[in-house]
């Protein structure tokens, strides 16, 4: 029996999501459908085997599975819509950043089923980081199916439900700092008289490989910052200058700010 999964919303991170489900071996069992305001992003997926709906109650009465691929800030006159239609059977699954799941049954049923998901967006590439947590109405079963399909498109993690909005910094947001700090070292290099394009690519190789150090060679992030560090060498000196301008407590500061709005936005 084929599986119904809905998406209000088509923009990035609806449509990586879509994209890594229709491309995958589970697609054989799934059914896709969506909704946006504009439909030239839902009819642009009609290769990919998405259904369009004609609106946000049709989607939810057609699908089990319905993922809240929307904004933070319209999200009560998207609930306010689907309300009527949402049943105990539903599951709704929500990347909307602040957004709990209290405050998504307490504005469609008390019991609903409700999942959490924070994606980021390396998921356009088949790359993501998704960290999900689910309330207790969902089943094994239900929550498995949702893991799975973050799976198809990079990595997923269960986390407590209570730390969902911490999370968005260490991976929802946190790609927007990697480019930050990239940008710098390119812009150094550019400024040096490098080509951009060389200094690009091997920067973001160096980000790969690292990545992979820390996920893979066993050494603690300490260990591995010895490794590069000769003393007396060039690594040191920099490393200097990063340790003088407090870059851990930077990083520190800027995680807590995002948890900050984090829950700004859930009030």
């Amino acid at each position: 029996m084929s599986i119904k999964i809905g998406f209000i919303g088509a923009g990035n991170m609806g449509t990586a999501i879509m994209k890594g489900i229709s491309s995958s071996a589970v697609s054989e069992n799934v059914s896709l459908y969506a909704f946006d305001p504009s439909s030239e992003k839902v009819e642009s997926l009609a290769d990919y085997g998405v259904k369009a709906c004609a609106d946000e109650k049709e989607l939810v009465s057609e699908c089990k599975y319905i993922f809240l691929a929307i904004k933070p800030q319209i999200v009560d006159g998207v609930l306010d819509t689907i309300a009527p239609a949402v049943t105990e059977e539903k599951v709704i699954i929500s990347i909307m950043a602040g957004i709990d799941d209290s405050y998504i049954c307490g504005k469609t049923i008390p019991n609903a089923k409700v999942i959490l998901v924070m994606p980021n967006t390396p998921l356009l590439v088949g790359e993501g980081a998704s960290a999900l947590s689910h309330n207790e109405n969902v089943s094994e079963e239900e929550f498995e199916t949702v893991l799975n399909i973050f799976r198809l498109c990079g990595k997923a993690s269960v986390i407590s439900k209570d730390k969902m909005k911490e999370i968005i910094a260490i991976n929802g947001s946190s790609p927007a700092f990697i480019y930050l700090f990239a940008k710098g070292f390119i812009d150094y290099a550019e400024g040096a008289g490098i080509d951009r394009q060389s200094a690009t690519e091997l920067f973001a190789q160096s980000l790969i490989g690292s990545a992979n150090m820390i996920t893979d060679s066993g050494y603690t992030i300490d260990e591995l910052i010895k490794m590069v560090s000769s003393p007396g060498g060039t690594t040191l000196a920099g490393l200097d200058r990063l340790y003088e301008g407090n870059l851990t407590d930077t990083v520190k500061n800027c995680c807590e700010s995002c948890t900050k709005r984090a829950y700004e936005l859930s009030k």
